[in-house]
């Protein structure tokens, strides 16, 4: 089949990729002529395990194409999929701008029937609007006449494992009021799943809404979580133990029940906002989820009071080791991640950080230049990247663990309290067992854990 991708981002650039490793041809089309060359050369924006040689493959095979004209892109492709960014505006609604800039370009550059699917995560009513966006267009071009369709197909894709995810899906969703375009729709995913009780046809608005509310009760988890973590440390139990207890419960799962520094990323922060404010628009406010906010954004400042208080409320002077700066492994997204708010907070504190992750670096460098305290950090020499994890340990007062990285799992902790100026351990993510931490030496400071 032939399939145009509006967007290259995370969610454009891997279902494209994907699709193109099933034989089809496939379009992917952005604005940004630098990402597009690239892309053509061979250069992947973004950091996924497995991404790159699916791209290279399918580009050299012929199947994968990049280019800036939509025109072009449109004209040979029956499916064209929407996945570009929804980004909360201020008032935390999803910003859909350029979800309806590009509709109105479909508009404006079809000339045959075209099915036309939102890839991207967009509040109930958005598709509808879509298709009315386009219908404007075509009218204005004096081209009501062709026909098309619309649907909606939320992703599901985990970043890390985007690749494997979209390869073997645990269900795939489609959300139309228009029986062909389902069956069309199915045809082309049928190649993911053979399972037919993984593939949910229904409407739009129950489609779009899957979506969020999956995003939000995993992010409810993950909350509820570190809330809790904050009562075992009041009253000397263990969180890691009782998510064991309660994981083992078959209506509950132990999947994200765990406790650590609060989520981040480009879904889970923008997707509560996003319903959130919809909720309020409808009169039906989510007040599990306003308290699920607030407990993320609570969780971060509850960790840095957590080394404050060890150096007695003084950090100026201190100097502080830390592992990981993306919000999650095996990705380089540092999109709201809990380890640029604490840098942002030591720095501020007087502390100095010399930081190591292995692949997040130089976007955390870009989204570091907004937090005020990080140009005087950088010219007093306060903030500095070292080239490995053992290399930013040497004279630390101590190490904060903040991403989970393989790597960072079995370290030589004989090396590590040799390298630190004293053995101080600040476990953001609970990755190490109190007991051994206490018997190598450590003082050793994790999340919920007595």
């Amino acid at each position: 089949m032939r399939i145009c991708m509006i967007g290259t981002g995370y969610v454009g650039l891997v279902t494209g990729a994907c699709l193109a490793e099933m034989g089809n041809d496939v379009w992917c089309v952005d604005v940004d002529e630098a990402k597009i060359e690239g892309l053509r050369q061979g250069r992947i924006p973004i950091y996924e395990p497995g991404l790159e040689t699916i791209v290279t493959r399918n580009a050299e095979q012929g199947r994968l194409r990049f280019t800036t004209d939509l025109a072009e892109a449109l004209a040979e492709s029956l499916f064209v999929f929407i996945a570009v960014g929804t980004p909360p505006d201020g008032a935390g609604a999803a910003d859909l701008r350029f979800v309806f800039d590009v509709a109105r370009q479909i508009g404006s550059a079809m000339e045959s029937y075209k099915i036309v699917v939102a890839k991207s995560t967009v509040p109930v009513g958005t598709t509808v609007k879509i298709k009315e966006t386009i219908a404007e267009a075509l009218a204005g071009r004096g081209r009501s006449d062709l026909e098309f369709d619309v649907a909606f197909c939320p992703e599901f894709l985990k970043e890390g494992s985007a690749v494997d995810d979209f390869m073997k899906p645990d269900r795939i969703v489609i959300g139309t009021e228009n029986n062909r375009t389902a069956e069309l729709l199915k045809e082309l995913f049928s190649f993911f799943t053979f399972r037919e009780e993984r593939m949910f046809a229904m409407s739009i608005a129950s489609a779009e809404l899957t979506k969020y509310a999956a995003n939000a009760m995993l992010a409810t988890r993950i909350s509820f979580m570190n809330e809790l973590a904050r009562f075992c440390e009041r009253v000397g139990a263990d969180v890691t133990e009782v998510r064991r207890g309660m994981g083992s419960d078959g209506r509950i799962g132990s999947a994200f029940l765990y406790a650590g520094v609060g989520y981040g990323g480009s879904c889970f922060p923008k997707d509560v906002k996003a319903l959130v404010h919809s909720g309020r628009e409808a009169a039906t406010p989510f007040s599990i989820l306003e308290a699920v906010e607030a407990v993320n954004d609570g969780q971060r400042g509850w960790f840095f009071e957590k080394i404050l208080r060890h150096y007695g409320g003084k950090l100026g002077g201190k100097d502080f080791a830390l592992w990981g700066l993306s919000f999650k492994p095996n990705t380089d997204d540092v999109r709201e991640a809990p380890a640029l708010d604490l840098i942002c907070r030591l720095l501020e504190a007087g502390a100095s950080v010399r930081a190591y992750d292995p692949v997040a670096e130089e976007n955390a460098r870009r989204t570091l230049a907004s937090c005020p305290a990080v140009e005087g950090a950088l010219a007093e020499g306060r903030l500095r990247f070292g080239p490995d994890n053992y290399e930013v340990l040497q004279g630390a007062d101590a190490l904060v663990l903040l991403t989970e990285w393989p790597l960072f799992r079995k370290p030589d902790w004989e090396r590590i309290r040799s390298l630190l100026a004293e053995p101080v351990l600040f476990d953001g993510r609970n990755q190490y067992d109190p007991a051994r931490m206490k018997a190598a030496g450590f003082v050793y400071h994790a999340v919920g854990r007595a």
